[in-house]
């Protein structure tokens, strides 16, 4: 007779047990929360870490790639750091404890602990569906984070930055967010590492847009180069909303980040604008489902990638367009500058469309420097390793220049910049 076992779990798979085992006592929460978490992790359990046989995994074998999950703790050399934007109002989340912040006018603010603390966050406590490992592994772990809401009407002038410094370890924290009917706020949320000691992260960001509302969402990725970060955004729009989403990843050694839209309002509209630096031996997935599901809604998707040495990348975009959403318009593309004979770019744009009067398109390129473009800059009395420079800059700087804020767009080229510098 044959019989078909599970393999034996891996090194990573039964550390994540391990660490459960040891933490469970410590996890904030009451009777239901721990419930939950336990049948999070139980699923993680049964079904290990998603393969290639998982679709939505399919370019990022986790089982494979995730071969060392730290112990818990974390070294003491985590602390909060200046805001991108002075002046921004900061939520630091240091080593995965959130503090105790004054709100600003117009928002109401709690650690995501009190949500937990008190059963409130038990039914958050969910997984997207099957293959939602990030949702099992940060729901079976998290332990703090941000919980807030603007009111109605409400334009926060300042930017507010959540900042999330490791140092090693483990961290798992949960960020909530509602804007009101015509609220307005731009937020950065940073994850940050150090090269001391490697550290495994997860994250899930989860936006609620009302009527009206506009807000930006920029997510900036520089964990340390051994750093594993797991990141998940999830969103929904009202009726004539508009939600901006920048990711600029530039660290990390393992980085997937997810990004779960519902443009569920008429004449509501969503921008994707995505810059993914890779070195090294880096692997970085950004994996996109957008679903269209009313009539009358927009969004447009651009993702440029700089490719070095050995590392490889993945860009997963799928846009569906529901039956009833008629005039639907839906632009996505991704674009690779390929700079290495040793790297890769995995790039797997799809549409799904069900309704008959749309607008809908998607494509992808692959390129090398234009010579011709260098040869000119050469020509000029520019170094071949500054024209370099320059052409990459100009590559991945066009998204950026779309910020409103002036100073928040010279404070991401300039980090784009350093990344260049240090990696030309």
């Amino acid at each position: 007779m044959n019989m078909q076992t599970k393999p034996p779990h891996t090194a990573a798979e039964q550390a994540i047990l391990d660490s459960f085992a040891n933490m469970v006592g410590q996890l904030p929460g009451d009777a239901p929360v721990t419930a939950a978490r336990d049948k999070l992790l139980t699923t993680i359990s049964k079904a290990g870490l998603p393969t290639r046989r998982v679709e939505s995994w399919h370019y990022t074998d986790l089982r494979s790639l995730l071969r060392d999950v730290p112990k818990p703790g974390g070294g003491s050399s985590a602390a909060r750091i200046d805001p991108l934007v002075r002046g921004s109002f900061v939520l630091p989340v240091v080593q995965g404890r959130s503090s105790d912040m004054s709100a600003l006018e117009g928002m109401e603010l709690e650690p995501f602990m009190d949500l937990l603390v008190s059963g409130e966050a038990a039914k958050a406590l969910v997984e997207r569906g099957s293959d939602d490992l990030i949702g099992q592994l940060n729901g079976a772990f998290v332990g703090d984070g941000y919980n807030f809401s603007i009111a109605a009407d409400r334009t926060i002038e300042e930017i507010i930055e959540i900042q999330s410094v490791q140092s090693g370890g483990q961290v798992h924290n949960r960020f909530v967010a509602a804007f009101g009917a015509k609220a307005k706020a731009t937020v950065i949320e940073r994850h940050l590492g150090d090269k001391s000691e490697a550290g495994l992260s997860t994250s899930i960001s989860t936006l609620d847009l009302a009527d009206g509302a506009e807000v930006t969402w920029i997510i900036q990725q520089g964990c340390g180069e051994d750093d594993q970060h797991l990141g998940q955004l999830t969103a929904r729009l009202g009726a004539d909303a508009t939600l901006k989403v920048y990711v600029i990843n530039a660290g990390g050694k393992l980085v997937r980040q997810e990004l779960h839209i519902d443009v569920a309002g008429e004449s509501s509209h969503f921008d994707l604008r995505c810059v993914n630096l890779l070195a090294g031996e880096s692997h970085t997935d950004v994996t996109l489902t957008l679903g269209h599901t009313v009539p009358n809604t927009t969004s447009k998707e651009i993702v440029r990638n700089v490719v070095l040495d050995r590392a490889r990348g993945v860009f997963q975009g799928q846009i569906r367009v529901a039956q009833v959403a008629q005039k639907t318009d839906a632009q996505m593309a991704c674009n690779t500058l390929l700079l290495s004979d040793d790297g890769e770019f995995a790039a797997k744009p799809e549409l799904e469309i069900f309704a008959d009067d749309v607008i809908c398109a998607h494509g992808a390129t692959v390129i090398d420097i234009d010579h011709n473009h260098l040869f000119y800059l050469m020509a000029r009395g520019i170094t071949e390793k500054s024209a370099r420079g320059l052409l990459v800059n100009g590559f991945v700087d066009e998204l950026v220049d779309e910020l409103d804020n002036e100073e928040l767009v010279d404070v991401l080229k300039n980090l784009i910049e350093q990344w260049l510098a240090d990696h030309g």
